[in-house]
């Protein structure tokens, strides 16, 4: 069920936001700039009617305003917050309230940080795209973007790292078969043994003779990890048969045990974590940083600005080049614009795009080009920076969203909160400027 209108009728307690803020503010600005009845008719078919057809009942409490959970996605990628802390502080800031469309000041939390995660679950993907389309227009009504730099597009590939401790074979035992017995607890399940301190000593056991460089006594350690958790699996297997209900609850663990135990060194499509088992080994030949364990993330952003037009997870760990026009596709369909340049590195060599526009690879035959489009090649590293500031600044760097769903929500969402970023800091830019101004004529 939607969220209920405004009242027009005003309030007679509480402290109006325009009265205690400065208009001039950035967030201000850029709240006014930004289309937010957009994201109710976009959003709008996803909720339910206010009454339910056969029976005529109430279909629950209304929803949260739409502006509201948008507004707080943006601040939490704006500004790398998680839910619970974008939460606490929109409490104490009453431009984030303003922002978020809030007439008056309020002292209370607007919502519990749980239904953020609610809230994309019924969004997703598609919904998220919307939510950096808007960024886009604001851009080009404040000026930050053009519509002419629309047509160049800089395109490269990066790993966005899932939150996932390193794997390491022993601690996948140790943890498996840790959650197989609490499982086991849960239903009533009564096991022949738990292997609940033999495990963890052996896990101890294992680091310690690794530290030493004792790698026969610390492989043997290994072995026994792999052990205890075979023994647990076969002793699950065994006690479920008869019933269906059980089957049905482990038959997922079960199978992820199997992989675990079955996968050896050399394997491909291996199990990395155990709470998040889509996660790929991903190597991008970097010396300080071998290999990298997530999904990989497709970037386009606009040669001159270096604004953001899309961003799109794959997960499987493509080969570079065939991303290149499901990219753009989806850059595309999100600007509305169509690309005619696209400068990429030499990692898209071989690449699938069919499209009109035409495939700038830099590093190859540059002195036989003409000079604007060797001009245009160097700048298509200005991308790097872009991912470097969408990881560290932003959320790309390390992935707290569960499943492969949550990788794409992620990925988009962060060039949102660059996109919010790169517009503070022109209308911020534009502040100091006019007060400059004011001074020296003053």
């Amino acid at each position: 069920m939607q969220a209920k209108p405004k009242s027009p009728q005003m309030e007679l307690f509480k402290t109006s936001l325009k009265k205690i803020i400065n208009h001039k503010h950035p967030l201000c600005i850029l709240g006014e700039k930004i289309e937010w009845p957009e994201f109710d008719n976009a959003f709008g078919p996803l909720y339910c009617e206010g009454t339910c057809p056969t029976t005529f009942r109430r279909e629950g409490r209304p929803g949260k305003p739409t502006r509201l959970m948008v507004g707080l996605h943006y601040l939490k990628h704006t500004y790398n917050l998680s839910d619970e802390e974008v939460v606490s502080q929109w409490l104490e800031n009453p431009y984030w309230q303003y922002f978020c469309g809030n007439e008056y000041f309020e002292h209370g939390f607007p919502i519990d940080a749980s239904l953020m995660t609610r809230w994309r679950q019924r969004v997703s993907e598609a919904g998220m795209e919307k939510l950096l389309e808007e960024t886009i227009k604001a851009g080009l009504e404040i000026g930050a973007l053009k519509k002419t730099s629309m047509n160049k597009l800089n395109v490269d590939t990066t790993v966005q790292e899932k939150a996932i401790s390193f794997p390491i074979d022993a601690n996948l035992y140790h943890r498996m078969r840790e959650k197989l017995v609490d499982m086991s607890k849960g239903y009533g399940i009564k096991l022949r043994q738990s292997y609940k301190f033999k495990s963890k000593y052996s896990l101890f056991m294992r680091g310690r003779y690794s530290h030493a460089r004792q790698m026969r006594r610390s492989n043997k350690e290994l072995r026994r990890l792999r052990t205890y958790l075979g023994r647990v699996v076969r002793d699950i297997e065994r006690k479920v048969v008869g019933s269906d209900e059980l089957s049905d609850v482990f038959s997922e663990p079960l199978s992820l045990a199997q992989r675990i135990l079955n996968q050896r060194r050399q394997d491909k499509n291996k199990v990395y974590s155990i709470h998040a088992p889509e996660v790929e080994c991903i190597s991008k030949g970097k010396a300080h940083k071998k290999y990298e364990f997530g999904c990989k993330v497709s970037v386009a952003a606009t040669s001159k600005e270096c604004f953001i037009l899309g961003m799109k997870a794959y997960h499987g760990n493509p080969y570079d080049g065939h991303t290149l026009e499901e990219s753009i596709t989806q850059t595309e369909r999100i600007s509305g614009f169509k690309a005619n340049d696209i400068y990429v590195d030499r990692g898209y060599r071989g690449h699938n795009y069919t499209g009109e526009a035409l495939v700038h690879i830099a590093g190859r035959g540059t002195k036989k080009l003409k000079a604007s489009v060797r001009k245009w090649l160097k700048r298509r590293s200005a991308i790097e920076a872009v991912i470097g500031h969408a990881k560290t600044d932003g959320r790309l760097g390390r992935n707290y969203l569960h499943g492969r769903e949550g990788d794409n929500i992620n990925a988009i969402l962060s060039g949102c909160g660059y996109n919010m970023r790169k517009l503070l800091t022109v209308l911020l830019f534009c502040l100091f400027s006019w007060r400059q101004r004011l001074f020296s004529a003053s």
